[in-house]
């Protein structure tokens, strides 16, 4: 203890029982406080509790009631960073209604700041505690309005309130993080940071250092080790300077998270030792000082883990060349095995330690081995493996690619378990990328598959899943609790003897038995050792079974996707405890974890590595049999790495697994999982690869070199540098796309650029005009500034390998054979002005932002600059600020297409300004923004613009959550937007509320000619028919989507009086289940008048052969129709 804390201590219980002689009760409870706070902010809760108590039993008997307000509030957080939620809720319930009595606004926005936090923690450490995680948002919430309220007109000139609305921003911040939605937790957390340099606060702030450290932590699960290194030495050099040893010790163990996401294995023990020492330095901070402890023991696990990695890779080169000699003879199968099976470890392993780059290399030799071997199944679980790697490198439109080219090659050879899997890991994909319906829709098809296939732990994979969607996504708590209820009959079922029977009744493929002895002696033990010591839930890598381990189904390995409530007491200890953000409190709200796993309830589990094995459930102990065909939900890289836990203040959010919180105040035998959201599956540990979205590190964004090459005339390009070398940072030890797929040398004038292979090859077939469209670019970029001024880019004419067209070779192993080392030599045949390409890379540069690729390359295939297509370009809300800024200097726009992407709010805001600021008042303009992450008041942007009254004709919000909180927003740019003539809303989370809105604010003059509502639910019978009753006085009205909405017979007579009344081109009913009658009704009620030829769509409405019949036999029906669609309807089954 220091000397001025022993001094300050020692001063206040003299005038404590000072005050108790002289019988003055006011000071009595003043000067307990004081002591109590004092313990507390040196850690020792249960000490100030004591003293907090000797405060509220003095306050309560002899004084007024609101001097309990201080001390309920005391009290109210010391049992919170106990962990003792109903006493601290007891409290800070009190603490808000004395305030509410008193009027007292500041007391409000504490005691409201503080039941958020509870809240918050026991929605983290709770299965599935929908409450709870509805009032930390409304609490949160509160305190934030109540902070800009009090900061706005303070109640006096002591405090500005500001430090509280910086701690409000925080807050949020943390929660949005544990609701896996990172781009809004980084709104959040750079808003407050961004409020601290508007309002100047002082370097060395407290509330700095909270938001540094948390941004540090999404920053790091967004994999922008650059930044995420930025923020975290700013919070520990915060933290040194003002004196905050706990903080600076949670600052280093996140930087050494850092170190060893990236492998720096030696900088990650460094930090860990620095974080211990400091742990030591104080009381009460043993849970700290266990886990400090237990993450350098797992750092040492990884790098034993790293040096078999290596030596297994020497044992994959002896076989490489082994199976060069066994070419065409009788042992070329045994070696392909071999390899087969070598591989299989070495991914087992770069999952482990986070080599995800060194994870995909293995994924693609496994996939072109398994061609090679002819085996179906063997290269459907490579493509599942490749899909985790992209996933867990975040590319998550490449995972899609490849989790569905597994699911259809395990539907060719009808492997029902295996389709549910990747339908499972589909659902991941698409939830980390924002289609939250997509992805639910996926868990549901996983079910059902799972359910044909009697799988139940995939059955409870899925159930899980889809649990999460329904409570965390859409906030359906009904569907939630009958989901949960099918969850425990589910777990109390008899799974093991299900699973038993199963696998004694499967069938393998003809070469799952094969070359089993795969990994090296080494490489056995080391992966065996690893995972006992990896606890209760751990698993056996591939290698550490001596057993055949290629004969068992991939259910052999299904474990529960959450924890029992008993598996999460073991994280519980002394984590995720508040502060209340006042000037007693040094660090308020957490400084998290981060961690994007840290929602209760969720899609996946991280597996505690303690070393109690006494809890193993019988399907994890299967994993030994067959890890190559691992269950969705767990992975022993994630299993492994969750010992590294990063830092959680004392008030840090805590992971609901059992390593969920990395919180360093807490007991932690914990293992962190790396980055994802999502549980995942891999050979050898099969993953659905997790995580946020973020811009692709390989191919969506480009590196240019030093100040784009300004100086350059000639240059060597790389296309897939990664991001971390524009930074030069020290983090970067994986290798590039190039060094994992091999690149090809092209020559362009005296400029030579590699591209890698990967980026030009779809089914191992040469893609020339996407080629030469990215060759182009590269080409541009590397050219000096004065050449680049005129936003003239080269028209690739031909390309020639060795003198030999390059579109003449037939495929990758003949254009290797081609190339050896002679450069593809590239032909231009002219040039073309591109001046919105030319704008958006000056605003790069001017920026510091790199170009995105994917962009450049929709940019120069454009054939009218003032149509913009950059749908699929994964931008977010600060990538797209480089585009936007040339948009407003380029000023036409027609046509504006950003689907696809990650855009949010902040987006809308910035579009809004473009186009007031632009000055085009004429001109049709269509807006397609479907499938990002706009909310609501994304929509309030378009009422406010008056530009777009006029010029806006088409709309295409659909597949972004909008709610009914759009009702007005819709309701307003319907009745202002008099050009408007086509409305797509579908997919949005609307309801009849908002349907009736709609409705209404359509009149006679409206021209809208096209509406699209559906697939969104509850819209009931009469809002649609009112809908349908206005848009039948429409005169221009054609065009009418329904799809997916279940409609009544009520409003089956309605589309029928709109048919009869309108001139319809095209009608969407699929999925309606309208039925037969329904149907032939519609069709005669459309062709009972003249009408022109229409496109009808009655797929999977239920229609029966009768309706072909009546078809056949009416010529008028046939005549007045342009397209039907019928699929998914029993007709086939009838005739």
């Amino acid at each position: 203890m220091a000397r001025s804390e022993e001094l300050q201590i020692s001063t206040a219980k003299r005038a404590y029982r000072n005050a108790k002689e002289e019988g003055n009760r006011q000071e009595e409870a003043r000067w307990a406080n004081v002591i109590g706070d004092i313990l507390k902010n040196r850690g020792e809760y249960v000490e100030a509790l004591k003293w907090f108590r000797i405060d509220y039993d003095v306050s309560n008997k002899y004084l007024p009631e609101k001097q309990l307000l201080p001390t309920c509030q005391s009290l109210g957080e010391v049992y919170l960073r106990l962990e003792q939620y109903k006493d601290a809720l007891i409290y800070q319930k009190k603490h808000l209604d004395l305030a509410k009595d008193a009027n007292d606004l500041v007391e409000q926005q504490r005691a409201s700041t503080q039941l958020g936090r509870t809240y918050h923690e026991m929605f983290l450490k709770s299965e599935d505690d929908h409450y709870s995680v509805q009032n930390a948002k409304k609490y949160f919430k509160s305190a934030m309005k109540l902070a800009q309220t009090l900061k706005e007109n303070p109640p006096n000139n002591k405090s500005s309130f500001l430090k509280e609305y910086i701690d409000a921003h925080n807050n949020i911040g943390m929660l949005e993080v544990d609701l896996d939605n990172l781009d809004e937790a980084l709104k959040f957390l750079a808003k407050g940071l961004a409020i601290c340099d508007e309002e100047e606060v002082v370097e060395d702030d407290d509330g700095r250092s909270r938001l540094h450290h948390n941004l540090g932590n999404v920053y790091m699960e967004l994999r922008r080790w650059a930044k995420a290194r930025e923020h975290t030495e700013k919070d520990i050099m915060i933290c040194k300077r003002i004196g905050h040893r706990q903080g600076e010790a949670k600052g280093y163990i996140n930087l050494g998270e850092l170190h060893y996401r990236v492998q720096r294995y030696d900088e990650a023990i460094l930090c860990y030792q620095k974080a211990l020492d400091l742990a030591k330095s104080m009381e009460d901070e043993d849970a700290l000082v266990a886990q400090i402890d237990q993450n350098i023991k797992t750092v040492k696990e990884a790098i034993n883990v790293m040096n078999d990695l290596k030596k297994e890779e020497q044992n994959l080169k002896k076989l490489k060349r082994n199976m060069v000699i066994a070419k065409g003879t009788p042992q070329e199968r045994k070696f392909l095995l071999l390899q087969n099976s070598c591989l299989d470890c070495l991914i087992e392993k770069s999952a482990m330690i986070f080599a995800w780059l060194k994870h995909r290399e293995f994924a693609k030799r496994k996939k072109r081995i398994a061609s090679e071997l002819c085996d179906k199944e063997k290269l459907s679980d490579a493509f599942l493996v490749v899909g985790e790697s992209y996933q867990k490198l975040r590319d998550f439109s490449k995972a899609i690619k490849w989790y569905t080219k597994s699911w259809e090659g395990y539907k060719s050879i009808k492997n029902l378990e295996g389709q549910a899997l990747a339908k499972i890991n589909i659902g991941h994909v698409l939830d980390c990328n924002g289609d939250w319906t997509g992805a639910l829709e996926a868990f549901k098809e996983g079910y059902r598959i799972a359910v044909e296939a009697k799988l139940p732990s995939i059955q409870l994979s899925a159930l899980e899943n889809m649990h999460y969607s329904h409570m965390i996504r859409f906030d359906n708590v009904e569907e939630a609790r009958r989901l949960q209820l099918e969850i425990d009959k589910l777990k109390q079922s008899k799974v093991e003897e299900l699973d038993e029977k199963h696998i004694a009744t499967d069938c393998c493929s003809e070469t799952d038995t094969e070359g089993d002895d795969h990994c090296s002696d080494d490489m056995s033990s080391a992966c065996l050792e690893v995972l006992r010591k990896s606890g209760s839930n751990g698993s056996v890598p591939l290698a550490a079974s001596g057993e055949s381990n290629d004969d068992l189904p991939l259910i052999s390995l299904i474990r529960p996707s959450k924890r029992s409530p008993k598996d999460k007491t073991t994280d519980t200890a002394n984590n995720n405890i508040s502060k209340e953000p006042d000037e007693t409190s040094p660090k308020s709200l957490s400084k998290s974890t981060s961690n994007q796993q840290t929602v209760v309830g969720r899609k996946r589990v991280r597996l505690v590595l303690s070393d109690d094995e006494g809890d193993v459930p019988h399907e994890v102990e299967c994993s030994a049999r067959r890890l190559h065909k691992r269950p969705v939900d767990f992975a022993a890289s994630d299993e492994f790495t969750r010992k590294i836990s990063p830092a959680s203040s004392d008030d840090k959010l805590q992971d609901t697994s059992p390593v969920a919180s990395r919180s360093p105040s807490r007991p932690c035998n914990l293992i962190n999982i790396e980055e994802s959201t999502c549980s995942y599956k891999s050979v050898g540990n099969r993953t659905v690869s997790n995580g946020k979205n973020t811009r692709s590190l390989s191919n969506a964004e480009v590196v240019i070199g030093s100040d784009y090459a300004d100086s350059a005339s000639k240059c060597d390009i790389n296309a897939s540098e990664n991001l971390l070398h524009r930074y030069n940072s020290p983090l970067k030890l994986q290798a590039t796309d190039n060094e994992v797929d091999g690149c090809m040398e092209f020559k362009i004038d005296d400029n030579k650029i590699n591209v890698a292979v990967s980026s030009f090859m779809a089914a191992d077939k040469i893609s020339i005009e996407p080629l030469k469209v990215e060759l182009a670019c590269l080409y541009y970029l590397q050219l000096p500034v004065e050449k680049r001024s005129k936003g003239l880019l080269p028209i690739i004419q031909n390309m020639e390998c060795g003198g030999r067209p390059l579109e003449s070779i037939e495929n990758l192993d003949s254009l290797r054979n081609h190339l050896m080392n002679v450069s593809v030599d590239v032909l231009i045949n002219g040039w073309i002005q591109k001046r919105l390409m030319k704008l958006y890379i000056d605003s790069c540069k001017e920026l510091c932002e790199t170009p995105n690729m994917k962009l450049l390359k929709k940019l120069y295939v454009s054939e009218v600059e003032d149509e913009v297509n950059v749908s699929e370009c994964e931008l977010q809300d600060i990538s797209v600020i480089p585009l936007l800024n040339a948009l407003h200097t380029h000023k036409g726009v027609a046509l504006l297409d950003l689907s696809h992407n990650l855009l949010g709010n902040g987006t809308m805001e910035k579009l809004q300004r473009f186009f007031s600021s632009s000055g085009q008042k004429y001109g049709d303009l269509t807006l397609d923004l479907h499938c990002n992450r706009f909310g609501p008041t994304a929509l309030f942007q378009i009422c406010e613009c008056p530009v777009l009254f006029t010029r806006l004709e088409v709309l295409n919000i659909s597949g972004n959550r909008l709610t009914d909180a759009c009702g007005s927003y819709l309701s307003t740019i319907l009745e202002k937007c008099r050009a408007l003539y086509s409305l797509n809303i579908e997919r949005c989370s609307i309801t009849s509320r908002t349907i009736q809105k709609v409705a209404d604010a359509l009149d006679t003059e409206s021209v809208l000619s096209q509406l699209f509502i559906g697939h969104n639910n509850p819209i009931s019978g009469n809002a649609i028919s009112s809908l349908l009753g206005k848009l039948a006085i429409l005169k221009r009205f054609s065009e009418f989507s329904l799809n997916g909405l279940k409609l009544s017979k009520t409003v089956v007579d309605g589309i029928c009086h709109l048919a009869k009344t309108s001139c319809l081109s095209r009608l969407m009913l699929e999925g309606t289940a309208i039925g037969t009658d329904g149907a032939l009704r519609l069709t005669r009620s459309l062709f009972s008048s003249t009408q022109e030829p229409l496109k009808l769509d009655l797929s999977f409405c239920g229609v029966a052969s009768t309706y072909i019949y009546e078809l056949n036999t009416n010529a008028i029906f046939i005549s007045g129709i342009l397209e039907l669609h019928l699929g998914g309807n029993p007709i086939m089954q009838e005739l």
